[in-house]
């Protein structure tokens, strides 16, 4: 230990004064070693750039979380938006299926079936997905089964058979699941 006087070893072939003093001077080349500025700032220095390092590494996850916070706090309120949206498409829809069974439609219905046409395609280039396929095998996480019916001969499979309500699927989470009937 440092500061500590050594014992000098039994006589090996020193006096003890001669063991004393060795052992003085060694102490003292230890000390002076421990003192030396530059291994002091040598130290001091990498104490430094070790926690310099540790700091920028912590300050880089800190940005990294905080951008993929910003992502899905923005992806949320897009879909926010969307599902918002989705009350407009249905009355669209609603109105489209009248306007259809009308020959005599006027201009304006014609501008509010283009309108529809006009949102939807701007909502499926950003990620919306309708679900409303006749016919698909019923899938529970996109389909909510309302109705049921008898399965044809043969077929073993639940299917779509009538969609009564449009779901949507935004950028691969389900919106709203499409209210079906089911055939099996």
């Amino acid at each position: 230990m440092i500061g500590e006087p050594t014992t000098p070893e039994p006589n090996d072939g020193m006096d003890d004064g001669e063991a004393v003093v060795r052992a003085a001077e060694e102490l003292l080349e230890e000390e002076v070693q421990e003192l030396d500025p530059l291994s002091l700032a040598l130290a001091e220095r990498d104490g430094y750039l070790d926690s310099l390092q540790r700091l920028q590494a912590d300050f880089e996850n800190y940005k990294k979380r905080v951008q993929r916070t910003q992502i899905d706090e923005v992806a949320r309120a897009a879909g926010d938006l969307v599902t918002k949206l989705l009350a407009v498409i249905d009355t669209l829809d609603l109105a489209q299926t009248h306007l259809v069974d009308h020959e005599d439609a006027k201009a304006e219905a014609q501008a509010l079936v283009a309108a529809r046409a006009q949102l939807l395609e701007v909502l499926t280039k950003e990620g919306l997905v309708r679900v409303d396929e006749v016919g698909s095998v019923f899938d529970p996480s996109v389909h909510d089964a309302v109705m049921h019916a008898p399965a044809d001969d043969g077929v073993d499979e639940t299917i779509v058979d009538e969609v009564l309500r449009s779901g949507y699927v935004w950028r691969g989470q389900v919106l709203r699941p499409a209210m079906v009937k089911v055939k099996g």
